[in-house]
This record gives structure tokens, sequence and C-alpha cells, in this order.
């Protein structure tokens, strides 16, 4: 069949970033809406603090900006997420170490590294 057979790439780094923005967007509204909701999944206490709301608004802002570096392809960002997000599961495992936190934290770290390591391999196989 004839036609036009053009597609639209998808740079795998960039659609790494732009899903993490997403998931980060989708926790911190969460956080900001809907807290204790949240929190109860988890098994955490839930809160009548102002503080969680606010971490759920940064955390938005924050998966703005993945999402905006996505669309542009901003690899620069990309690169420096690959050392950053894998230093959150560090923490937390620090954090559940010392008996501050409960181990299901680890779970958020976990996919903070695996959403670095899928931006480092795209990152590789694109060069």
């Amino acid at each position: 069949m004839g036609g036009d057979h053009s597609e639209v790439t998808v740079n795998k780094a960039s659609l790494s970033i732009l899903v993490f923005g997403i998931y980060m967007v989708v926790v911190g509204l969460a956080l900001l809406v809907v807290p204790n909701l949240l929190l109860s999944l988890f098994a955490y206490p839930t809160t009548t603090e102002i503080w969680i709301r606010i971490l759920g608004f940064m955390v938005v802002v924050a998966g703005y900006y993945y999402i905006v570096a996505a669309r542009f392809e901003l690899t620069p960002f990309f690169r420096a997420t690959i050392y950053g997000r894998p230093a959150v599961i560090v923490c937390f495992v620090v954090f559940v170490a010392l008996g501050m936190a409960r181990p299901i934290l680890i779970l958020f770290g976990a996919i903070d590294l695996l959403g670095a390591i899928w931006t480092g391999l795209a990152l590789r196989s694109s060069r």
C-alpha cells in the first residue's frame, strides 16, 4: 500500500524522564490532595500537619520540571538525574536502618533507582 510511512520517534531517554515526571506528579498530587490515603496505604500514621501537603506540592513542581525536560530533550538534565535519583534510595535505606522510617519507604527509593537505570541505559543506547 502506498502512502506516507513516517513515524513519530521518541527519544528513549526522554520517555524515561517523561514517565518519571508523570509518576512524580501523581504521587505529589496524592500527597497534596489526599495525603492520609497515601500514608495509610503504606502503613504510615495519618497526619494533619501541613508539611505533607507542602512536600506534595514540591513533588508536583519537580515532576513538572521532569515533564518539561523530557519535552525539550534536555539531555544534561537527564544525565544529572542518573546521579541524583540513586541517592534517594541510599538516603531512604539509611532512614530505615536508623529506625526513622518503615521499610516500605525503600520501595519509593527503588522506583527512583530503577528510573535512573532506565534513563542511563536509554542514554547509552542513543550514543
